[in-house]
């Protein structure tokens, strides 16, 4: 399985930006898709994710403000950030898991500053 994460960049808080993860490979061995984000000094937390039947799960502080979703035609899986804030700056790794295995992708990266 390889993912290949975009999208991130400078946003003013209150903005939105849309990161997307381009999935290959053994795509019909993946379980749950998910983002992750790693701010400097911080450790790896999860923000959000999708399983194959769509259910999602969300981190407490992004809950009503971002939304996982997939496209299954498109091998993609995106996440909608809305309501940025200075605090959600670090960078978003895409995360494919199935029933033995983890995958990630390269981090995107996501600074909200005025």
């Amino acid at each position: 399985v390889q993912l290949q994460a975009s999208g991130g960049g400078l946003v003013q808080p209150g903005g939105s930006l849309r990161l997307s993860c381009a999935v290959s490979g053994s795509i019909f061995s993946i379980n749950v898709m998910g983002w992750y984000r790693q701010a400097p000094g911080k450790q790896r937390e999860l923000v959000a994710t999708i399983t194959s039947g769509r259910s999602t799960n969300y981190a407490d502080s992004v809950k009503g403000r971002f939304t996982i979703s997939r496209d299954n035609a498109k091998n993609t899986v995106y996440l909608q950030m809305n309501s940025l804030k200075p605090e959600d700056t670090a960078v978003y790794y895409c995360n494919a898991r199935t029933a033995i295995s983890s995958y990630w992708g390269q981090g995107t990266q996501v600074t909200v500053s005025s």
